[in-house]
């Protein structure tokens, strides 16, 4: 049985991270993510992730958000069992105050 095995950052911490233009991964649904998301973050639905999670290369870390951090906690556990190296952001976009497209 694989273990789950992934970290877990704060809103600041990624916000310290953009300069290095990380892959974000925002696992709301698309209306969600329509009324605003940070503006790199690509749209992968959590109910849809195990269909389109091959749309990101494997290799490099995924920092996962949603809107209040418990679906991207679920979409990291299967991500990283599925041997993908993903960071969760505690707090979501309720912790979010950075830029936002709308």
């Amino acid at each position: 049985m694989l273990v789950a095995k992934f970290k877990s950052i704060t809103t600041d911490q990624l916000k310290e991270k953009l300069i290095n233009r990380p892959t974000i991964i925002d696992v709301r649904e698309d209306f969600e993510y329509r009324v605003g998301h940070i503006l790199s973050a690509i749209n992968l639905p959590l109910a849809g992730l195990a269909n389109t999670m091959t749309q990101v290369s494997k290799p490099q870390p995924w920092y996962l958000i949603c809107r209040s951090g418990a679906r991207s906690k679920r979409a990291a556990t299967f991500l990283s069992k599925a041997g993908y190296d993903v960071i969760n952001v505690k707090g979501g976009m309720n912790a979010w105050n950075g830029p936002i497209k709308r």
